[in-house]
């Protein structure tokens, strides 16, 4: 076995597949991977499922295959000396301590079925103020986050009501399920989590970095099901069993702020994009929270160390970017592989018209959280075609990049003067070319695309009473430039347009009747066959007019 000096693992645990990876301490370097995707469920519209136990076999299949490969390229696995989680937020799992089951399948980030859930809370709130809890937490009272989806469960779900009547339910989000059962599960599993998925939650004082009594009462969730809340980097517990029994997990941060690591963000001012399944940009703020009016995020952007300071952030999240190009291969049929954009849409030419693509699958995130948002494509002529969609779909996760700059701006008083990205979809260099084109400034892609892994390895690594990560933080990360191309003319004419879009996605939610209010199916009839009527009878006027 070659001894190459200390190796820290990462467990990547996304939206759309889990994996482990391992990096040398030394160099940052990515040695070995293994990687299995996740199924997702829509049971309903609108609703966006996941098995728990699905994403824990495999994350436990990723440790013994990424053992297997250290062995064969002649590493010693020994050589592991801690392991961190980064994991997809507000994904919400509720389980039996005394089984270890889950009580019900997880609810995903994206879900939307939280919707009138929202909106019973908003009549109990003065002029029905979506930022009424921003001042406790630093989030919008919206569906997106895990206390709506854990006040779904409790509502909703019978297994849920028994289990937290009978004092036999434990919450958490995919970290915390996944620490749990890697340190024992039902036999003395460490029911954690860190400050950075604790700040999604709703229920954190981003203050304190407390569970706060004041939201708990507010969405009636007993304090009993929550997971001690921790640093993003100390030792939290050890591997139960399996092959990598004893190593310490040590390092812990929500994939967004994960990635925010990895790219060595770790000063005020400087800012990273993610593309994954949606697109998540974070600035950070350094030790000063920052309270945006403009559509952002007040989130925790990490603490490495029990006694560390906290470091703050303003985030942008965009629900739909790389799950966009999956809705045109697998829903539309009109790619074959998500990878073919950027050849397809080379044959468009400055004369083929210019087509507009919202992606609002399931409403509008930052900076409009707007939930009766549906997408929408604008311009559509005969002469598009499947290339025209393509390029717009693409176009969409740039503006609505964009839209999040702008609102940072605002906020900040400061624009940012270059990109950080980072996310699978950033290895279309088209892509990356749109995005420089429609901010205006120069886009930086790392060499080493696992940022968001390599986030969690850093936390882990740096951990007291591990010490063994020896990358200078302050090194400069060797990137790919994209710099704009286009004019500021011909930027503001394209935005202009989006913006026009943007419009007509909104207020696609079907209007409520109450039940006492069913309307006149004959009159409203009636009434559309007397308008049709009158405007043809104008017509007919018109022409014998012209005759």
């Amino acid at each position: 076995m070659r001894r190459i000096g200390p190796l820290v693992g990462a467990i990547d645990a996304g939206t759309g597949s889990v994996r482990f990876l391992v990096f040398n301490a030394n160099t940052a370097e990515v040695l070995t991977y293994y990687q299995i995707e996740i199924e997702s469920f829509t049971p309903n519209e609108g609703w966006v499922d996941q098995n728990p136990e699905e994403i824990l076999d495999a994350t436990k299949k990723c440790l013994v295959e990424v053992v297997k490969n250290l062995k064969q390229l002649k590493i010693d696995p020994n050589d592991l000396v801690a392991i961190g989680i980064t994991n997809q937020r507000e994904t919400t799992i509720v389980w039996d301590p005394i089984t270890g089951q889950p009580l019900c399948p997880a609810i995903v980030w994206m879900d939307m079925r939280t919707t009138g859930i929202v909106d019973e809370l908003l009549d109990h709130v003065r002029n029905r103020d979506q930022n009424y809890l921003k001042p406790l937490c630093g989030l919008p009272l919206s569906p997106y986050f895990s206390a709506l989806k854990l006040k779904w469960m409790m509502k909703n779900v019978s297994a849920v009501q028994n289990a937290i009547k009978d004092k036999r339910c434990l919450f958490g989000t995919v970290d915390s399920w996944l620490i749990w059962n890697l340190t024992g599960g039902p036999k003395n599993g460490i029911h954690i989590t860190d400050v950075t998925n604790a700040s999604r939650t709703m229920l954190m004082n981003i203050i304190t970095l407390e569970w706060d009594p004041t939201l708990l009462t507010f969405f009636k969730i007993p304090a009993f099901i929550l997971p001690k809340i921790r640093s993003s980097s100390e030792i939290y517990g050890r591997i139960a069993d399996g092959p990598l029994q004893g190593i310490p997990i040590s390092g812990c941060l929500g994939d967004q702020q994960s990635a925010l690591v990895g790219q060595m963000c770790f000063q005020q001012g400087q800012a990273k994009s993610t593309y994954g399944t949606g697109c998540f940009l974070l600035y950070n703020t350094g030790p000063a929270i920052a309270e945006s009016t403009h559509g952002m995020l007040t989130t925790v952007a990490y603490k490495m160390g029990p006694n560390a300071t906290t470091m703050y952030a303003l985030e942008g999240s965009v629900a739909i970017a790389g799950k966009v190009m999956q809705w045109l291969r697998d829903n539309l049929n009109i790619l074959d592989d998500v990878k073919d954009s950027e050849n397809i849409t080379k044959s468009i030419t400055s004369s083929n018209g210019n087509v507009v693509f919202v992606p609002a699958f399931s409403g509008l995130y930052a900076p409009y959280w707007k939930q009766d948002a549906r997408s929408v494509i604008c311009g559509i002529t005969e002469n598009t075609d499947r290339a025209h969609i393509i390029k717009a779909a693409l176009e969409a996760v740039c503006f609505q990049t964009r839209d999040i700059l702008e609102s940072m701006k605002k906020d900040t008083g400061l624009p940012l003067s270059n990109l950080l990205v980072d996310g699978a979809m950033t290895s279309n260099n088209l892509l990356m070319q749109m995005q420089a084109d429609i901010c205006g400034i120069p886009v930086f892609r790392p060499f080493m695309s696992e940022t968001t892994a390599l986030g969690a390895a850093i936390a882990a690594g740096s951990a007291e009473g591990i010490r063994r990560w020896n990358v200078d933080p302050d090194s400069t990360v060797p990137s790919d430039v994209f710099l704009p191309s286009i004019s500021e003319d011909d930027r503001d004419i394209m935005y202009c347009q989006w913006k026009m879009a943007i419009e007509r996605s909104l207020g696609w939610d079907p209007p409520a009747f109450p039940e006492d209010h069913v309307p006149d199916i004959q009159a409203t009839t009636a009434s559309g066959f007397f308008i049709i009527a009158t405007i043809v009878i104008l017509i007919i006027a018109k022409f014998r007019d012209s005759i």
